[in-house]
């Protein structure tokens, strides 16, 4: 297929059906609203199930049950929408039930604005349920990036029996790039879904699917059994890409929207002879320690960039193991910093090496 000019939201409900989606069930809020609107008629052509929930709390539950029923199920929402499915993920990911869920996220805290923002990337890195539990989570920079991590997505959460969440801001959702739909993606060697609720199936015993441990030691088995999963996560799926940084000075590390402005940035500042490299993380969780191992020793600072009051910030530290010092920029509450607020930064630290 060629490319074609699509507009975020509706390129993102596409990709869910070239993934296999089976069933949506999901709850307007802006900015992604394009996402269940386009889903609720080409679902139904395909022979899917679509259903607007009656709130977002009941739109995760109806996830939670077709996932546990073994099907493709997928959600989608903006960050307060998101905030109220925190209990129905943290049950999904309890249960080990896979599924897709995209935040198409907003500024907040509270209902906050209806503009694009990165403030959600602590709810999504850190659980935003209650208990020990991680979604794995990405945060494409482009369009067709977006789409092809869509398409994966539903495989990668079959794989490991967990919530995949894609992070992406208004600025993607609401944009028109060229995409092509059509990339192939990596497929995975499945198990089947001998776990799911469809009955004995020849089976002596039917199926239970359930969160509840009533027995400490039971619920620390299987705390202990998710975390086990996870550190295999950590070690296979981690996503990231290096932009220039041999021979940097500065490494800036931003994701998603703001790493474009950075990208914008970094030309304006090797026009004036600056050496600026670039570390964009693909995968939010597992975050991509990998990319900070090897960094050449021209390296003197980092940046941190981000669409939020500093939420990535810590993660960073952690992964350079405070080698090096790390600062910060950022704008919030739906404000886009134009690429030479960055430049500016960036020029005053490179007075203090």
């Amino acid at each position: 297929m060629a490319k074609v000019l699509l507009k975020g939201n509706e390129a993102m409900a596409m990709a869910a059906v070239k993934g296999g989606c089976d069933a949506f069930f999901g709850y307007p809020i802006t900015p992604q609203n394009e996402i269940p609107e386009y889903l609720s008629k080409h679902m139904a052509q395909n022979g899917k199930v679509f259903v607007q929930a009656e709130s977002e709390v009941a739109a995760i539950n109806l996830v939670y049950g077709a996932a546990g029923a073994g099907a493709r199920a997928m959600t989608s929402s903006s960050s307060p929408g998101i905030a109220l499915k925190q209990e129905g993920i943290t049950y999904m990911a309890g249960a080990e039930l896979p599924a897709v869920i995209v935040n198409v996220m907003r500024g907040g805290p509270g209902l906050g604005g209806i503009q694009p923002a990165q403030s959600d990337y602590n709810q999504i890195t850190r659980g935003g349920g209650n208990g020990d539990y991680f979604v794995i989570a990405y945060a494409p920079e482009t369009l067709q990036e977006t789409v092809n991590i869509i398409k994966e997505a539903f495989d990668i959460a079959d794989q490991y029996r967990n919530p995949v969440m894609i992070g992406v801001d208004g600025i993607i959702g609401q944009m028109m790039e060229p995409v092509d739909l059509d990339i192939p993606v990596q497929k995975r060697p499945l198990p089947p879904k001998d776990w799911a609720t469809t009955g004995k199936n020849g089976r002596k015993t039917k199926n239970i699917i359930n969160s509840l441990y009533l027995d400490p030691g039971d619920l620390e088995r299987h705390v202990h059994h998710l975390m086990e999963k996870y550190e295999t996560i950590k070690q296979n799926e981690q996503r990231y890409e290096l932009v220039n940084v041999e021979g940097a000075d500065i490494v800036i590390v931003a994701y998603g929207s703001m790493s474009r402005i950075c990208r914008s940035s970094m030309e304006i500042l090797a026009e004036k002879g600056v050496k600026v490299g670039l570390i964009r993380p693909i995968s939010i969780w597992p975050y991509p320690v990998k990319a900070f191992e090897n960094l050449p020793s021209s390296v003197k600072r980092i940046l941190c960039c981000e669409l939020s009051a500093g939420q990535m910030i810590d993660d960073v530290r952690l992964a350079i193991h405070d080698r090096l010092p790390v600062d910060f920029f950022g704008r919030t509450g739906g404000m886009l910093p134009e690429p030479e607020e960055i430049v500016s930064k960036i020029l005053k630290i490179k007075e203090t090496l």
